[in-house]
């Protein structure tokens, strides 16, 4: 039985037991290949850099897309590399607490490809364009904020209006 589970172990990419040196330079070989492909091909409105040169952890940007409640912001996330990147998904959170159905003000995200949707083909511009894309297409039927897919569905300029007073209170400090 012992060697059954050891056998288990050593073929089974998903064990914890299997990340070793040679992971973590494959790690660091794909996130540099990523932040190589950000710099010199960056999506529109798009940014990700290491944090402080720590490959395992980054810092991004995204410009609120035109044509949305968010046009014209500015918003800070942050992702966070697990041992097994790329075959689990990042752990991705928006600094910048941001009004919005598929968010909540502790920065969590709900997106399908974050969770069981993750493919070891996506990466951190795929994210990026996928939250971009999702600042102007909510899905209301899983929200993080029940009360922001509503009004997003009832009266937009009242959501505008909650969205920009959030945000105004973050850029003055007053954070809730």
């Amino acid at each position: 039985m012992a060697n059954a589970t050891a056998l288990m172990t050593a073929t089974n990419p998903s064990s914890p037991q299997r990340t070793g040196a040679k992971d973590s330079g494959n790690i660091m070989k794909r996130l540099q290949s990523e932040l190589m492909t950000l710099m010199t091909s960056p999506p529109p409105g798009c940014s990700a850099f290491p944090h402080n040169g720590d490959m395992l952890h980054w810092d991004a940007t995204l410009l609120g897309p035109e044509g949305t409640p968010y046009s014209g912001l500015t918003l800070k996330l942050s992702f966070e590399f697990p041992a097994r990147y790329p075959f689990v998904p990042p752990e991705v959170r928006f600094i910048t607490p941001i009004y919005h159905p598929n968010f909540d003000f502790k920065g969590r995200i709900c997106l399908d490809i974050l969770k069981d949707k993750w493919s070891a083909v996506l990466n951190v511009g795929t994210v990026l364009i996928s939250l971009q894309s999702l600042l102007g297409e909510p899905n209301n039927a899983s929200p993080l904020n029940g009360q922001a897919a509503e009004l997003w569905d009832s009266d937009m300029e009242e959501f505008k209006r909650q969205v920009l007073a959030r945000h105004r209170d973050i850029v003055d400090g007053d954070e809730a």
